[in-house]
């Protein structure tokens, strides 16, 4: 089982979270490419501490969106989104170079990712990115997603990813931020969904529906209020239950 992390999220002056802490426990880091979050000298030194732990790389590409954190959804044009989030990846893919690796995934941010899990053209316009880039990058998504499906039906590899620390609908579907339920804080309950998405493929939904999710990375979110301890016991959690964990993609230490 993969484990992955939003990293490289502040910008400028502004720091949000504990990056280095977060890539100790993590084998994936989704790293903000500049739209939603992060600036380039943010994006150079995650990807430098990535590389030097072995965490695999992944474009986390969002809406042209630093004042609402990608978390507000925009109309795009297909090729106008489609080019933002090529330019994203090509970014990120710099500096990875420059660390000795590559960006070995993407998947999409905040408003991006809810609204491709269930809007054709917004989905067609990240696949398409992801196609003209390189075709051999997975998509992080939501399983069963039109995202998903779209993917898959380009030749590209869909990631089923579960959220420990969020609210499920029983739709399938994260509770909006907005609504009661949205995350859950106690580092226990984390712990025990994220086992259980691993083990069982299930997660109990907000409103008590149990709900069949295979995955093959679970996140923690990096800005989630106490995000390294709440990673540090899903880890340890995952761990105790038999899971073995490991980044779903090639990491830097298969390319020397």
């Amino acid at each position: 089982m993969d484990l992955n992390a939003d990293l490289g999220e502040g910008f400028g002056a502004w720091r949000l979270g504990d990056d280095d802490a977060l890539l100790d426990v993590v084998t994936s880091a989704n790293v903000a490419c500049g739209f939603h979050a992060g600036d380039p000298g943010t994006m150079r030194r995650v990807c430098a501490a990535a590389a030097e732990r072995d965490v695999a790389v992944g474009a986390q590409v969002g809406y042209r969106d630093l004042a609402g954190f990608g978390r507000r959804r925009i109309e795009y044009t297909f090729a106008d989104l489609r080019d933002d989030v090529l330019y994203q990846i090509g970014a990120l893919d710099g500096f990875c170079r420059v660390a000795g690796i590559r960006v070995r995934y993407v998947k999409p941010h905040g408003a991006l990712y809810n609204t491709a899990a269930v809007d054709e053209a917004q989905a067609a316009a990240v696949v398409a990115a992801v196609v003209d880039y390189d075709s051999s990058l997975p998509v992080l998504c939501p399983p069963g997603s039109v995202l998903a499906q779209l993917a898959t039906g380009a030749g590209l590899r869909a990631v089923a990813e579960g959220f420990a620390d969020r609210g499920y609908q029983a739709s399938g579907a994260l509770v909006p931020r907005s609504s009661p339920g949205a995350l859950v804080e106690s580092p226990d309950e984390v712990a025990a969904r994220a086992v259980r998405m691993a083990v069982e493929s299930r997660v109990r939904t907000v409103d008590g529906v149990e709900l069949r999710l295979p995955v093959e990375s679970i996140c923690v979110h990096g800005d989630t209020p106490g995000a390294v301890a709440l990673a540090r016991g899903v880890r340890s959690s995952l761990e105790g239950a038999g899971v073995s964990l490991g980044a779903f993609v090639k990491s830097s230490e298969d390319e020397r």
